[in-house]
């Protein structure tokens, strides 16, 4: 299968310091042609043609693996992350990988899904900005999509998934998973390409997007749009410090909140100060401290333009459309189906994963995690997501 390798010079590390001492951020976090590897493998996929009617003249993914595909090939997983995630699903942090796995907890040796047992496949998303095509990515004249990338649906992003299966020599997968953005993409598979889907485990996720969730994801958007840094998103050649930084922090703050819950925001800070900070001289509360760390690391390892992309994938998100609706669309879906939902989760309520389960012919009942973390209960709540996992691949 044909590979893509690193050509170009390393881009030169950030000169300067902000206020707090650290390194300037570059323009984009985004991995870029020259930088370290890693463990990213590189499938090169040919011109996709795109729901829009837009056509991408060639789609790399960047992926990684683990485990030993078997004779009879047919022990694949395919894993797939959530908005801000990447194809490091599992392993230390390292060169080319400035955070370790953020699932590791559910995928590696010995884990629920053994990586002694399958062969994990994890692509980085079409769009995303860690090594697929994106905007952050060079078009054909050479320089960066920018604001030249095309929009995007999760329906594109599967088909390109698809593209990286074929090449794999995979015609099935014995299990698709993926949680939040990643279990839309997840369902997509079930849906729009039954017949390679033997089992879907769906986590924290959604069918449709509704108005409240584009309402919160719009003001996530408009924030990196009110950035004059963002530059219409043709900001790659901007010096380091002098990217969009603040409006995607800000997005990431917003999206944050709604990742936590109420009760775990109210419990953990409260109206507690942050340090010696005083708020009624102009100081912060804790939760803002936190909520803008939050913010200051995404834009030290994601890309703006990225963030948007997919953002907008998210939006338009319907496996009902042009299928009859939604419950068509899930009555094609003939794998064994595994949908969990988190109790506290306010970003996808556990509604829209029971009207999954209540869809899919061979869904086994919704499950349940208890949890006060909201969202990031399906990250944060390794032991409960986990037996969930295992107990279902046990029964294959």
């Amino acid at each position: 299968m044909p590979e893509h390798s690193a050509a170009v010079p390393p881009r030169p590390a950030p000169a300067g310091a902000g206020r707090d001492g650290r390194a300037l951020p570059p323009a984009s976090g985004a991995w870029r042609e020259g930088d370290p590897p890693g463990r990213r493998r590189f499938a090169d996929l040919g011109a996709l043609d795109l729901v829009n009617g837009d056509r991408l003249p060639g789609v790399r993914l960047a992926y990684e693996t683990w485990g030993q595909l078997n004779a009879a090939r047919d022990n694949a997983v395919l894993v797939l992350h959530a908005l801000t995630g990447d194809s490091h699903v599992t392993g230390a942090a390292g060169p080319g990988h400035p955070t370790p796995g953020w699932w590791a907890s559910l995928v590696g040796p010995g884990a629920p899904i053994d990586t002694g047992r399958w062969f994990v496949v994890a692509p980085n998303v079409l769009g995303g900005c860690q090594g697929s095509t994106g905007p952050a990515t060079r078009a054909p004249d050479g320089r960066p999509w920018g604001s030249r990338f095309p929009q995007l649906t999760v329906r594109d992003q599967v088909a390109a998934e698809a593209r990286l299966a074929d090449a794999l020599g995979l015609d099935t997968w014995a299990l698709v998973v993926g949680g939040s953005m990643g279990g839309q993409r997840a369902l997509e598979w079930a849906v729009g390409q039954p017949q390679r889907v033997r089992g879907l485990v769906a986590v924290a996720t959604n069918a449709q997007t509704t108005g409240d969730q584009i309402a919160g994801l719009h003001t996530q958007l408009a924030a990196i749009a009110a950035d004059p840094g963002y530059a219409g998103g043709d900001y790659y050649d901007a010096p380091d410090g002098h990217g969009p930084h603040a409006g995607l922090g800000l997005a990431r703050q917003i999206a944050h909140h709604s990742y936590r819950s109420a009760a775990e925001l109210d419990a953990r800070f409260g109206r507690a100060a942050q340090g010696a900070e005083e708020p009624l001289r102009g100081g912060r509360y804790a939760v803002q401290s936190y909520l803008e760390h939050h913010g200051d690391k995404l834009v030290r390892r994601f890309d703006a333009n990225s963030y948007v992309t997919l953002t907008r994938t998210m939006i338009t998100h319907d496996v009902g459309r042009d299928r009859g609706g939604v419950e068509a669309a899930l009555a094609r879906v003939s794998a064994r189906a595994l949908v969990v939902a988190v109790d506290s989760d306010r970003l996808f309520p556990p509604a829209q994963s029971a009207r999954i389960a209540a869809g899919i012919p061979a869904a086994e009942p919704l499950r349940m995690i208890n949890s006060d973390f909201g969202h990031d209960g399906f990250l944060v709540e390794a032991d409960q997501l986990g037996t969930l996992v295992a107990d279902f691949t046990a029964t294959r």
